[in-house]
């Protein structure tokens, strides 16, 4: 198990001891009750036609930005929730309620990602069945979040230009299973001349996923407008099959 992370999530290498067989074993029946819960999320955003997106990134790749900035732009048109998780504080809950927007906080302590579990637990602290969108900010990690389903609907990872444009081929798994890709702080490329925005591009398409990918900044509204445009289209889908 992984002992940097403290979430047991990984083997590394093959298993070759009895304690390696029976980590492995622990893990395939925690993902299996995670996924049963996961499941049990999702049919109560569907029951109730509320969009869930789950948000994941490395740390300071600008997820709370994106939410402040997509809630103004959105708040006058849909009643959003966000469910925040990192390992300590309140900060990004609050930030969030700053902007009139309900959020629940979850601190995973040393778990280095959130679970169904969770996520279940803070939905009826939300109040979530009078929303229409619930993100929900997972802790900030390109490995173990791709690995557990929440109930959400989609599944969107934000690439910063301050990571490198190579990160979708170091972290494959993250970038090949989301939705959407979103390269964020692209107003800073004026001062980064090493991020190339096409390479990383390129690097998501030879992963066999053709999720659209869109450049970002929170500190510029007018950059957001596909990004708005592609959750305006997936409320209206997911309120169809309500």
């Amino acid at each position: 198990m992984c002992d940097a992370c403290g979430c047991g999530l990984h083997s590394h290498g093959e298993a070759q001891s009895e304690e390696d067989r029976k980590n492995v074993e622990i893990m395939k029946n925690l993902l299996h009750e995670n996924d049963h819960e996961a499941a049990h999320n999702r049919a109560h955003f569907d029951e109730h036609g509320v969009l869930a997106i789950n948000l994941m990134s490395s740390p300071g790749s600008g997820k709370t930005a994106l939410l402040e900035a997509t809630i103004e732009a959105l708040k006058d048109k849909y009643r959003i929730g966000v469910i925040e998780g990192d390992l300590e504080t309140e900060n990004d809950a609050a930030r969030i309620r700053a902007k009139g927007v309900p959020a629940v906080q979850i601190t995973t302590g040393t778990a280095c990602h959130l679970d169904a579990v969770h996520v279940h637990k803070a939905l009826h602290q939300l109040g979530y069945e009078d929303l229409d969108i619930v993100f929900i900010e997972n802790v900030g990690n390109l490995v173990c979040p791709a690995t557990f389903d929440l109930g959400q609907h989609a599944s969107v990872a934000l690439l910063s230009v301050t990571e490198g444009h190579d990160k979708p081929a170091k972290y494959p798994v993250m970038f090949h299973c989301v939705d959407l890709v979103l390269i964020s702080k692209t107003d800073l490329l004026a001062f980064i001349d090493d991020f190339d925005p096409e390479y990383a591009k390129n690097c998501v398409k030879e992963l066999s996923n053709d999720a659209a990918i869109l450049e970002v900044s929170a500190k510029k509204p007018e950059s957001l407008a596909g990004w708005i445009d592609w959750l305006e289209k997936m409320v209206e889908k997911n309120k169809k099959k309500a």
